[in-house]
């Protein structure tokens, strides 16, 4: 069996139009805004009114990934005053380009992104830092959302039970990262629990509840790849081409992708004689 996987997909120019987990990510960013917006007990534009001056809500995203940047962008549009952290130092261009303030805590990761474009994991001394620097800004965020994920692994846990408990209640949290085990300490996969007054929301296939445009881009997305793969009706298994290569699984009877043989402790492939 031949077979692809579009979650492997090379985060390249020439990808782009394959890039599934792009799309999906895209609509999880802006879902998980609406989603808190419609639970956070205040409105999130400024307004002045008769009854007087509203405040607006304040907004914090964890990882400037593509769901992290549409949620930075969907929450500037409903007029939340909005901040965003990652460990990535190249992502504060992009945070301060949708009108976000990019919160700089005094710690630098290692490596701090793969050849991919991913946030690479960090040792737990990292994230123990990390805690504890976000801990204040958390505290005084009306909505976080968190988007930290490290491809392959378990997501890291970025709000501990003690941050939770020094939130405002009534205040939200999304975790984008629920299916990976989650980015705060109290989120339950698929569920909504409240916890001191703060409602975390672990929603998993949040990209399903937008059906009609998630399933458009993810046809485009393959549409395009198979384009690249079908020549003249036939397969074109070009391995001198990035997207093909690194996309392909299972080809020959055997696993021949280099990072899923990683994965699976598996030894590299015998070199087969001519």
């Amino acid at each position: 069996m031949t077979s692809f996987a579009v979650e492997l997909m090379p985060r390249t120019t020439r990808a782009q139009s394959m890039d599934a987990l792009s799309s999906m990510a895209t609509i999880c960013g802006y879902k998980a805004v609406l989603i808190a917006a419609d639970l956070v007990p205040r409105i999130f534009p400024m307004l002045t009114t008769a009854a007087g001056t509203i405040t607006p809500a304040r907004v914090l995203v964890i990882g400037a990934g593509v769901a992290g940047l549409q949620a930075i962008a969907t929450a500037r549009r409903l007029g939340a005053v909005v901040s965003a952290y990652d460990l990535r130092p190249a992502a504060k261009e992009q945070v301060l380009s949708l009108g976000g303030r990019f919160v700089e805590l005094p710690i630098e990761a290692q490596g701090a992104q793969d050849e991919r474009g991913y946030a690479r994991a960090q040792d737990e001394a990292f994230y123990a830092k990390q805690r504890e620097l976000l801990g204040r800004v958390i505290a005084e965020s009306d909505v976080v959302i968190t988007t930290a994920v490290v491809p392959g692994k378990k997501a890291p846990v970025l709000i501990t039970r003690d941050m939770v408990q020094g939130m405002a209640s009534g205040s939200v949290i999304v975790d984008l990262a629920a299916e990976r085990g989650g980015n705060c300490e109290l989120t339950k996969p698929g569920e909504r629990v409240i916890e001191h007054g703060v409602t975390v929301i672990g929603r998993i296939n949040v990209a399903g509840s937008v059906p009609y445009h998630a399933s458009q881009m993810y046809a485009r997305n393959l549409n395009s790849f198979v384009q690249l793969l079908v020549r003249n009706g036939q397969l074109n298994l070009n391995l001198a081409d990035d997207i093909v290569r690194e996309t392909l699984v299972t080809n020959g009877g055997e696993i021949v992708n280099a990072r899923v043989r990683q994965f699976l402790n598996l030894p590299e492939p015998a070199v087969k004689s001519a």
